[in-house]
């Protein structure tokens, strides 16, 4: 297995209080998305911040100019040119901020376990911060089966699976 990325999980609201499991489901789902994709992460660290609607859609807002919350952001970090040194600090791979309302809200309109919608996220923003996006129909439909497979290894069923076409 290769080497996993650092995860730190910082909670800044209190609504994930209702949540105590939530910073031990987003390290598994990191693990597990560090461990299937494709991507240099040994050495790495990443930030997820537990927001809630007022943070993430003052995030959405100053960085992407929509005024509104959302359910996860990802922040990739620049990374710098040549190769780093042993002395060097670690490679940052960016930051994840997850909305607790929204979440929960989308969760609870799918029926799905609460903790698998936030696998769910976790893993999405997390092929974020290693180059996937779904900007067309190609890399949307390559980063959901990737989802797909990270998810059904954590044993959480196809979060696409309802959608109609």
């Amino acid at each position: 297995m290769s080497a996993l990325p650092a995860t730190e999980v910082l909670v800044t609201a209190d609504c994930w209080q209702a949540e105590p499991d939530a910073d031990a489901v987003i390290h598994r789902a990191i693990e597990a998305a560090a461990a299937i994709a494709d991507a240099d992460v040994a050495d790495a660290e990443l930030a997820v911040m537990l927001t809630d609607d007022a943070g993430i859609r003052t995030l959405n807002a100053n960085w992407r100019s929509i005024d509104k919350p959302t359910n996860v952001l990802s922040f990739p970090a620049l990374q710098p040119e040549g190769a780093g040194g042993e002395d060097d600090a670690p490679r940052m791979l960016g930051d994840i901020a997850i909305a607790y309302e929204t979440t929960r809200r989308e969760a609870d309109e799918e029926q799905r376990p609460f903790d698998h919608h936030l696998s769910h996220l976790a893993v999405h923003g997390f092929l974020h911060l290693i180059g996937y996006d779904h900007e067309n129909d190609d890399d949307a439909e390559d980063m959901e089966a990737l989802e797909r497979e990270i998810l059904s290894s954590l044993g959480i069923p196809d979060p696409y699976a309802d959608r109609t076409a």
